[in-house]
């Protein structure tokens, strides 16, 4: 069995999207299943078939969610003793040496990622150069431009 880490704040996101799927996206795809078989022949109906389209990825979805809410461990690093080192769930800030460019970025389970948010996945090039490094610590990290040269400026806890 693989555990999924994920911070409480995504396990919270999922929870929430699996509710949101049951209670209230479930009963209206219901709904427009019954409407369009109101309209008679199914072959040709266009409806119908979007419907049960729509089905089927719901429940897929559904089926994805309640596996991961199964099988996570959440890793709640605001309970535990900051001590500059970076693991799962920090919040890191670095600074590229070579542009001093400075941007934080928060380790986070695959299915939180999200680059715009700065949030970066756990196995993602960046993250894996990260962790188990320490404050002020200087790190080489692969990108797609070459190795990068950056120092670990911040660890958070939060």
């Amino acid at each position: 069995m693989t555990l999924y880490p994920m911070t409480a704040k995504g396990a919270d996101l999922l929870r929430e999207e699996l509710k949101y799927l049951k209670s209230v996206k479930r009963p209206q795809i219901v709904k427009s299943i019954a409407e369009a078989r109101e309209h008679g022949d199914l072959k040709e109906n266009a409806e119908y078939h979007a419907a049960r389209e729509q089905q089927s990825f719901c429940e897929g979805r559904l089926q994805d969610i309640e596996g991961k809410l199964s099988n996570i461990q959440i890793i709640d690093v605001t309970k535990m003793t900051n001590n500059g080192k970076v693991i799962f769930g920090t919040t890191v800030t670095i600074i590229n040496l070579k542009t001093d460019e400075e941007i934080t970025y928060q380790i986070v389970g695959q299915d939180e990622a999200d680059i715009k948010n700065n949030l970066i996945s756990v196995g993602s090039p960046i993250a894996r150069g990260l962790i188990g490094k320490s404050l002020d610590d200087i790190v080489n990290i692969q990108t797609p431009k070459g190795t990068v040269e950056f120092e670990i400026i911040a660890v958070e806890y939060i």
